[in-house]
C-alpha cells in the first residue's frame, strides 16, 4: 500500500493504492459518511490480490483537509474529487464503489461521468429520494448530524463500526454533512435506470434502514446482483468481512 496527495484548488486529497495494475479492472472505493479509508481495513488484502484498488478520503473526512469555505463540500465537488482521483491514477474506465454515502456518491459518479464507469458496487445505500418530502426529513437529520457535531464535537459521532478508527475534524464533518450528506434533488435516484453496466448490490440484514433502498436500486438497474450478508449491520464489509469479500470478488471475476 502506498500513500498520496492529490491536490485540488489548494484541498489537499488523500488516497491509497492497494495492490498491482494488472489487466483487471482497477477499483475506486468510497467510504461512508463520518467513516475514512480505514474502513476498508478488512477487505483491501483480498481485494487488491489480483487488481489495483484506490480508496480515499472524502472532504472533510479522514486524512484529507477539512476547508473552512462551506462552499468547498458537495455533491458536485465530490464527483469532480473521484474523477481527478482516476486521472492522477492514469485510470481511464474503472469499477467504482462505496458503502452508505459512499455508494451514493459512485452512483453521483456514474450520472456525471457513466463513460468511465465500468461496473458499480453499492453496499448498504440508497439512491437518494424523489419526495421533496422524503428528501426534506433526510436533510433535517444531515442538518440536526451538523449541530450535534459543532456542539459536542467527537463525542457525536456515530457508534457504527466504519466510524470508530477515523480521525475527523468534527467542524470539517459539520460541513460535509451540510454540503454532501445532505442532498438537493432526485437526479440520483431518476439516472437508476440508465446504468447499463454489472452492478453488485449488498445489504447487510440487520441494516433495516437500508432495505427499501437496496431492493429500489436492484429493482431500477436492469441485470443488478443483489446480495444479503448474513449477521450484518450498517458496516457489512466489517461485521462479515470474509463473506463479503467472498461477494465482491466473486462480481469482479465476472465484470473483468
Amino acid at each position: 500500500m502506498t500513500s498520496h496527495k492529490l491536490d485540488r484548488d489548494g484541498v489537499s486529497i488523500h488516497y491509497e493504492i492497494h495492490g498491482e495494475a494488472t489487466d483487471r479492472l482497477p477499483v475506486l472505493l468510497t467510504h461512508g459518511y463520518s467513516a475514512s479509508t480505514a474502513m476498508w481495513a478488512p477487505n483491501l488484502v483480498e481485494l487488491s490480490a489480483d487488481r489495483q484498488v484506490v480508496a480515499w478520503d472524502m472532504r472533510g473526512h479522514g486524512q484529507t483537509d477539512s476547508p473552512d469555505d462551506q462552499a468547498q463540500y458537495s455533491e458536485q465537488l465530490t464527483v469532480e474529487d473521484m474523477a481527478a482521483l482516476l486521472d492522477q491514477c492514469g485510470v481511464e474506465r474503472a469499477v467504482i464503489g462505496g458503502l452508505s454515502l459512499g455508494g451514493y456518491m459512485s452512483l453521483a459518479f456514474h450520472a456525471t461521468h457513466p463513460e468511465r464507469v465500468a461496473a458499480l458496487l453499492l453496499f448498504d445505500t440508497g439512491p437518494g429520494y424523489k419526495n421533496d418530502g422524503a428528501r426534506d426529513r433526510w436533510n433535517a437529520q444531515a442538518e440536526s448530524r451538523a449541530q450535534a457535531l459543532e456542539q459536542r464535537g467527537s463525542e457525536a459521532l456515530s457508534k457504527s463500526p466504519e466510524v470508530a478508527a477515523a480521525q475527523h475534524s468534527p467542524l470539517g464533518l459539520a460541513k460535509a454533512a451540510r454540503g454532501m450528506l445532505a442532498q438537493r434533488d432526485a437526479r440520483v435516484i431518476t439516472s437508476l435506470p440508465s446504468v447499463r453496466v454489472p452492478t453488485l448490490v449488498v445489504v447487510g440484514d440487520r441494516d433495516e434502514p437500508y432495505f427499501a433502498g437496496t431492493d429500489y436500486m436492484a429493482a431500477k438497474i436492469d441485470g443488478a446482483v443483489k446480495v444479503v450478508i448474513p449477521d450484518a449491520g450498517h458496516a457489512s464489509n466489517i461485521d462479515q468481512p470474509d463473506l463479503f469479500n467472498r461477494a465482491v470478488r466473486d462480481f469482479l471475476a465476472e465484470a473483468g
